[in-house]
């Protein structure tokens, strides 16, 4: 009887909280909702504050819990979500490819990354509404790459109406995350065993490491 709670407690191996940021307009909601509940709707209803979603997501043979927060882009709402980039651990900046000023202004947002979010932060580049007609893109796809090449970074284009993309972007950031946090979990352990093993003579191997960096 007593393994049934021990499995509702462990339903996830992760929890990873994601954040998406971006200009007013730019289809972070509609990201986030073709995301979580595969759906998509044409209405365009401003976010107020901040709002979020919750799916869980099997990874590499491990079930990641995904807390996406979604972010309002106007100014006048800037003060409520700052607070909220220390807890992130990946951050989405979004914006669409038919409007070139929401393109312009990811070097803004990438700035409130650094003076907000944790220096570890994994970040990745979006270019939405890719569904739209050529006729009215006004961010190349190669301008948008080339900025994520700038930073480092992901680019990913994508279509929240059509779901192109969508998974991928969410996965990968995803990914990333998870084996940043393993190989923090693995660097963290040897250390954790340095720190219990100078008592012990028995170990000679670990005496001279020792010695290394705790020298007299």
């Amino acid at each position: 009887m007593a393994a049934a709670p021990a499995r509702a407690r462990a339903d996830y191996d992760y929890l990873i909280k994601l954040l998406l940021i971006g200009d007013s307009g730019v289809g972070k909601s509609c990201l986030l909702l073709r995301f979580s509940d595969d759906s998509f709707t044409t209405s365009f209803i401003t976010t107020i504050g901040i709002d979020f979603k919750i799916r869980t997501i099997e990874l590499d043979g491990k079930r990641i819990k995904l807390q996406i927060w979604d972010t309002a882009g106007q100014e006048r709402f800037r003060t409520i979500t700052t607070a909220y980039y220390r807890g992130a651990m990946g951050i989405l900046l979004v914006y669409d490819v038919t409007d070139e000023s929401s393109f312009n202004n990811i070097r803004n947002w990438m700035r409130n990354i650094e003076q907000h979010a944790a220096d570890n932060v994994n970040k990745i580049l979006v270019g939405n509404k890719a569904d739209m007609d050529e006729s009215k893109r006004a961010v190349p796809t190669a301008k948008g790459q080339a900025l994520a090449d700038e930073y480092g970074i992901k680019f990913f284009e994508t279509s929240a109406k059509t779901n192109f993309n969508v998974e991928q972007v969410f996965f990968s950031i995803a990914r990333d995350i998870k084996q940043r946090l393993v190989e923090t979990d693995s660097k963290a352990e040897p250390q954790t065993i340095k720190i219990t093993k100078p008592d012990p003579a028995k170990g000679s191997t670990a005496a001279p490491e020792k010695s290394a960096c705790c020298s007299t």
